[in-house]
This record gives C-alpha cells, sequence and structure tokens, in this order.
C-alpha cells in the first residue's frame, strides 16, 4: 500500500516507535454535485483506497512534532499546543496544527503534545482532497489518543470549522464528512443543508472510473473558489427579497425564470443556473446508479462539466482538454471536472476494458496540446478512517 515501512520512518525521526500507533484516512472524490455543498445542495462523493498514512503518539510534555515523508525536505517542524499559530511559511503543518487548535479552543482534553509522522498517497494540489484527509487524519488520531467524545459527523464539522476559520478557506462539508464517513464499495449521497446521508452501492457493472490529474498546481485558497462562494451569497441574498429559502439549492425549478429576472447580472443568473440544475442533476445520477443504468449516469456527468464551464467557470484549458478528449474515446460513457476546478483532476467513466488505449490516447494528446504530461489513477472505493 505504501513504498515505506513507516514505523521504521517514525523511529529514524523520533528515537523509537514505543507507544507510537499506525492510522489511516482516506482521500475522496465527488462523482457529482459540484461547487453545491455550500449551496445546501446533494453532492455524491466516495472515498478512496489512496489517502493519508500517520504512525502517532502522546508526549509528556506539550510539544508538538510534525513531520511528512512526502516534504522530507522541511523537516520535522515543532511547536507547542500553546502556540499553534497559522502561517503561511508553515505550508502542509497547517491543516493538522488547525485541528489541534480548534479542538483545544473547543474544550476538548487535550494536554500533552504529540510526534506525528505523515505518508500520503494523494497526489497534492490534484483536488482530491490530501488536506481534508490530513485534516480527518489528525482528529481521528486526537480522538483515539486522548479518548475524546465526538462521532464521525462531529469529526468532520470539527475539520470544516479548521478549513474555514484556521486556514481561511470558505469549504462546503462534502470532503471532510465524505473522508470520514467513507464506506467501502459504496457511494455517500449527502444533503449538505441537513447532513442526512445515504450509502448507494456502486454497482458499476463493466466500467470503472478513471481520475485524469492535469497536473496543474492550485491551491484553493489562492484560486476563485472564496470569488465564486461571495457570488452565490450575493445572488441568494437578492433571492430571499422574493422567496423564502435560506440556500439556492432550496429554489424549486418552477420559480426558475422568475427567480433569474431579479439577478442583476448575467454573471449570477449564471452562477445561479449552475447550483440549481447540478443539485437536479446529482438526484438523477442518484437515481441512475440505484436502478444500474450507467449510460445515463455518464451522461449526466457530462452536463455536469458543460455546466461547470460555461455557466459556473470553473474548468480552464487543462480540464477541458482532459475532459474533451476522454469523451472521444471509445468506451468513454461520460468524464466531468472534479473538485474546485482551476486545475486538479477530472474524472471518467470508462469501459473496463477500452481503461489502457484511452489512457495512452488522452496522455498523447493532452501532452502535445498543454506541453506537460497528465497523470491517470484507476481507482477503487474505500472505507474511512481506521488504525491499522
Amino acid at each position: 500500500m505504501h513504498n515505506y515501512d513507516l514505523l521504521e520512518e517514525f523511529k529514524k525521526k523520533f528515537g523509537d516507535a514505543k507507544g507510537a500507533k499506525t492510522y489511516f484516512a482516506p482521500g475522496r472524490v465527488n462523482l457529482i454535485g459540484e461547487h453545491i455543498d455550500y449551496n445546501g445542495g446533494y453532492v455524491f462523493p466516495c472515498a478512496l483506497t489512496i489517502g493519508t498514512f500517520a504512525v502517532a503518539r502522546k508526549r509528556e510534555d506539550d510539544k508538538i512534532h510534525l513531520f511528512s515523508l512526502n516534504f522530507a525536505e522541511d523537516g520535522v517542524y515543532e511547536t507547542t499546543l500553546g502556540k499553534l499559530y497559522q502561517k503561511e511559511d508553515n505550508a502542509w503543518t497547517n491543516y493538522p496544527k488547525g485541528i489541534i487548535y480548534t479542538l483545544c479552543q473547543g474544550g476538548y482534553n487535550i494536554k500533552q503534545g504529540m510526534d506525528i509522522l505523515y505518508y500520503g498517497t494523494i497526489p497534492n494540489s490534484s483536488g482530491l482532497s490530501s488536506s481534508a484527509s490530513i485534516e480527518v487524519l489528525t482528529g481521528y488520531i486526537c480522538m483515539d489518543l486522548f479518548g475524546l467524545d465526538y462521532d464521525m459527523p462531529d469529526l468532520a464539522l470539527i475539520c470544516q470549522h479548521a478549513e474555514n476559520h484556521y486556514n481561511g478557506v470558505n469549504c462546503g462539508i462534502m470532503d471532510q464528512f465524505s473522508i470520514a464517513m467513507g464506506k467501502k464499495k459504496c457511494a455517500l449521497y449527502l444533503n449538505t443543508n441537513t447532513m442526512e446521508y445515504s450509502y448507494v452501492e456502486m454497482n458499476m457493472k463493466d466500467t470503472a472510473f478513471v481520475i485524469m490529474n492535469t497536473n496543474k498546481k492550485r491551491g484553493l485558497s489562492d484560486s476563485k473558489y472564496n470569488e465564486r462562494r461571495d457570488e452565490c451569497e450575493q445572488a441568494l441574498r437578492t433571492l430571499q427579497t422574493k422567496y423564502c429559502i435560506d440556500n439556492l439549492c432550496q429554489l424549486k425549478e418552477d420559480d426558475w425564470e422568475e427567480a433569474l429576472s431579479l439577478l442583476s447580472s448575467d454573471l449570477l443568473r449564471k452562477r445561479v443556473k449552475h447550483v440549481v440544475t447540478e443539485n437536479k442533476r446529482t438526484y438523477l445520477a442518484l437515481e441512475a446508479l440505484r436502478r444500474a443504468d450507467i449510460s445515463e449516469f455518464g451522461r449526466l456527468m457530462n452536463d455536469s462539466h458543460d455546466s461547470l464551464r460555461d455557466d459556473y467557470e470553473v474548468t480552464g484549458r487543462e480540464l477541458d482538454t482532459l475532459v474533451a478528449t476522454a469523451r472521444e474515446q471509445e468506451g468513454v460513457l461520460g468524464a466531468r471536472m472534479t473538485g474546485a476546478g482551476f486545475g486538479g483532476c477530472s474524472i471518467a467513466l470508462v469501459n473496463r476494458n477500452k481503461i489502457d488505449e484511452m489512457i495512452e490516447k488522452v496522455s498523447s494528446v493532452y501532452l502535445e496540446k498543454i506541453g506537460y504530461s497528465a497523470d491517470f489513477y484507476v481507482v477503487e472505493v474505500g472505507g474511512g478512517p481506521q488504525i491499522l
């Protein structure tokens, strides 16, 4: 599962592995339902078998030692429970620090420090939630080591709070919830407004999902993610003068044309159009998967990407090239960007016997048009956080 003996690596950094445990939390991919988790809509993610590993133990003092094999050149980061401040130059450590800080501020009984070694198998900046995976994993470690009293939905909310208030990314609940609540061979149909959810078995017949990584680096807090959220909130305030709604996804299709006429700009009308239609597509995708109509699921993926490209404007040349080229290949039922956009990954639904051929052709076209290579992963659906 990984290329390191993590306990041996832990010993190298921290002297011995006495009292240490090994943990894992998955990454996630959203199958459909994009940019609506912060608009009260339905999302349809699943956990993956790639994710973040950690070896951790309590200390006798209040020191926090953090080390990542993925950023080994940074060395061991050291701080204390009383100095868990967010700093831009602390890079990846702001994610675990944010969780520990949030737990301490929330009154959870963390009186001792920790030594934690991390190793992630999720490509950084890929849109597969490496940051949320680290956050959920750190919260799970703290829960286990200190006997903290919260369940997995609570853990997801704690992680979202840390992302919003410590790291300044105004994300919804989907990433943290789908990682904390992951279940093998199942997707998670989640109402982000009420937190109601159900598991749906992934009856994929002879198809599989292939993740296509643009390898274009981007950070959520540096992208237009927060700008899109602001646009949705602006539109919501205007629509609330006419409609009794708490979020955009509560807008009924019957009110569609009249609602759009209330908005002052084409830009806001396009943003709301995406949100409302994507929410409907997510429900239709749920129904398609339940009746094992894989072709319909693929068609809805295509429609989702077109809406994200044209109405929400969060794709970009790299993602559009991967998706358009994939759709041209034999055996591809559908393809769309996944995650925040502006780089990161897209996902294609492909007949298993055509995967190798599809990857070869898409890879060649992408390299020719973009000038650097894309990466491809045939993914399996995994479970939630665990002690190994």
